[in-house]
């Protein structure tokens, strides 16, 4: 009898570490997430960042092929360093945000790499056109939330961000670098082993 119990409790601390690990975050929080960039004008570095943005995440780090991420950013939102600067994005030649108010990514395929590490592919879209973009990123909880972090390069000229005089890559770089933080809340909380079952007594 006392095997049989030792049996059960060890099945059900085992069943509450799985559940544990079953954790699906999804809830972005916008306010404590970002997306910023850095260009390069005439050798120079341009840091900027998209203040308004749209995020839906679905990602359990138990099983990271099954992850899906959607991201829509509001290019008319963009902070470039100064008002003229802003201005001049937002115009035909760079974004076209009149005809072309949104980027997206939209996600295809995700998985872990080893070490907290995953990438996670997708269709990048910008005026328009769409690339295959593939993005590393890492993940880590803190408390109820997880912590997704990403850099990938953009190149500009592939999505006609910037033609005309300015598809001239001597003077603004075609690699723009871009960084992600996305802040999500666990939509399941995890399982606390010690209270999956009550303690079997035996005699």
């Amino acid at each position: 009898m006392k095997s049989l119990s030792a049996i059960l409790l060890a099945s059900a601390a085992a069943l509450g570490v799985t559940t544990a690990r079953a954790v699906e975050y999804s809830a972005v929080q916008a306010d404590k997430s970002g997306i910023t960039f850095v260009s390069r004008q005439m050798g120079v570095a341009i840091n900027g960042r998209f203040p308004k943005f749209t995020a839906q995440v679905a990602f359990d780090p138990a099983r990271p092929e099954a992850g899906k991420v959607n991201i829509s950013i509001d290019l008319a939102s963009i902070d470039a360093g100064s008002r003229d600067a802003n201005d001049e994005v937002i115009g035909k030649s760079w974004f076209n945000v009149g005809t072309f108010p949104t980027a997206t990514f939209g996600s295809t395929a995700m998985k872990s790499v080893g070490g907290g590490k995953y990438e996670v592919a997708g269709l990048l879209t910008i005026k328009g056109k769409s690339q295959p973009m593939t993005v590393p990123f890492s993940f880590h909880r803190e408390g109820s939330n997880g912590i997704f972090e990403g850099a990938f390069t953009v190149k500009r000229i592939d999505f006609a961000v910037g033609d005309g005089p300015w598809a001239d890559v001597s003077m603004v770089a075609n690699d723009v670098q871009v960084h992600l933080r996305l802040l999500a809340t666990a939509a399941t909380p995890a399982v606390n082993p010690a209270k999956v079952a009550a303690p079997i007594k035996t005699r």
